[in-house]
């Protein structure tokens, strides 16, 4: 680190196309430098490295050993995400770690249990949380114009077109399982929104004829009566991929596309006082959307329109609560939708970096920590058990104790 710690040193640990996409994403952040490119293909970290003017290693043991080295951002398969953290985390270095954080619930508590020894930062890049429409969604909870959440449920038909055979994401030794290798990103984004860890989870497998796991389910409930359901499909041409999150506040609903959000709908029941609150939101747009290292491009917008009298001014009755809610709102929350999809996930990758680096150089927790990824790893794990044994998981409190 330069004098007066303003400028972070940063490697990057597997320069494939993920590893540069996060490069390109964090480059012109005032806060670090790009220093070092390390793969076990020398020739393709030599690639990246020249574009960077970085120099050049074969293994994160190499990058604990410099002394300009910071920061580093693991970016490899999956399998090795743990014991990179951890020798990382023991040189004292900040650590940038790709999702999952490891494959194991045993592995990732190793992850845990170092950040909390380490004078490093540790954040695992579960990007949703640093995304502008969950973000608002968190803050009209907060506002009470929305109740607490109560169901989660997110389909995801994604793509396989360009996951041959013999690729690494269908080896569960390598990547996990569909679960682990992509479902901790939206079971920690619900674990945020609903703001509790499961307690509860039932999965389920589908095998294509004579190939791998290629569909999962799982279900997870939450303290209170919360439910989330949580789908993903890798069965998909490019063209054809489609996600819905939808979100189930009670006298609210929030449809949510994309597995990188970009836009969104709210329709809400309410009252007089709720539908001024409601109408005020379009000029408060640039705050509710704010994520700190996001870059707006500018365009985002967000629109209200109230149908006052919608309904009968009788208080409405569901799960116990009544309330006089004759209004309809239909808010819409637009980051530009699909064509946006890259802007908006590089500025949250961004974004989770100037985390990082905030939390290195003034103290305190980032948003995605090792407790975050600790715990949706061990959801993850406790839904592929499930769906292997066909009986229902147990969670601990906490979930980052483990599962039994």
């Amino acid at each position: 680190m330069t004098p007066g710690g303003t400028r972070y040193g940063v490697a990057l640990v597997g320069c494939g196309a993920f590893g540069t996409f996060v490069l390109d994403a964090i480059r012109d952040i005032p806060a670090l430098r790009i220093v070092a490119c390390a793969d076990a293909d020398r020739q393709r970290a030599q690639v990246l490295a020249d574009r960077y003017g970085a120099a050049v290693h074969t293994s994160v043991e190499d990058l604990t050993a410099a002394a300009d080295v910071d920061v580093i951002v693991l970016a490899t398969p999956p399998a090795a995400h743990a014991d990179a953290a951890v020798t990382a985390l023991r040189a004292g270095k900040h650590v940038f770690c790709e999702k999952p954080m490891a494959l194991t619930v045993e592995d990732a508590a190793r992850v845990e249990a170092e950040s909390r020894t380490s004078r490093g930062v540790f954040l695992v890049d579960h990007v949703l949380r640093y995304n502008p429409v969950l973000r608002l969604l968190q803050r009209l909870v907060q506002e009470q114009l929305l109740d607490p959440l109560r169901r989660f449920a997110f389909e995801n038909d994604a793509s396989d077109e360009d996951l041959g055979p013999d690729h690494w994401f269908w080896d569960p030794l390598r990547s996990g399982g569909i679960h682990v290798e992509h479902g901790v990103h939206f079971f920690d984004a619900a674990n945020a929104l609903m703001g509790s860890d499961p307690i509860q989870v039932q999965g389920t497998e589908v095998r294509r004829a004579d190939g791998p796991v290629d569909i999962v389910v799982a279900t997870a409930v939450h303290p209170g009566g919360a439910v989330a359901t949580h789908t993903h499909s890798f069965t998909h041409a490019h063209r054809a991929e489609r996600q819905l999150m939808r979100l189930d506040y009670g006298f609210a609903e929030a449809r949510v596309t994309g597995w990188i959000p970009t836009y969104a709908t709210i329709t809400a029941w309410t009252d007089e006082p709720g539908a001024a609150r409601w109408e005020a939101l379009p000029a408060r747009a640039g705050e509710l959307l704010a994520v700190d290292g996001l870059r707006p491009h500018g365009q985002e917008r967000v629109t209200v329109s109230v149908t006052r009298n919608a309904g009968p001014s009788e208080p409405a009755r569901g799960r116990g609560v009544a309330r006089s809610v004759p209004h309809r709102v239909e808010c819409v929350i637009d980051l530009g939708g699909e064509d946006r999809k890259q802007h908006v996930y590089a500025e949250s990758v961004r974004a989770a970096m100037t985390d990082l680096l905030h939390c290195a150089e003034h103290g305190g927790t980032p948003q995605a920590d090792a407790t975050a990824g600790l715990t949706a790893v061990a959801v993850a794990r406790a839904a592929t058990r499930s769906a292997q044994s066909g009986r229902t998981i147990t969670l601990t409190a906490p979930v980052a104790a483990g599962t039994r």
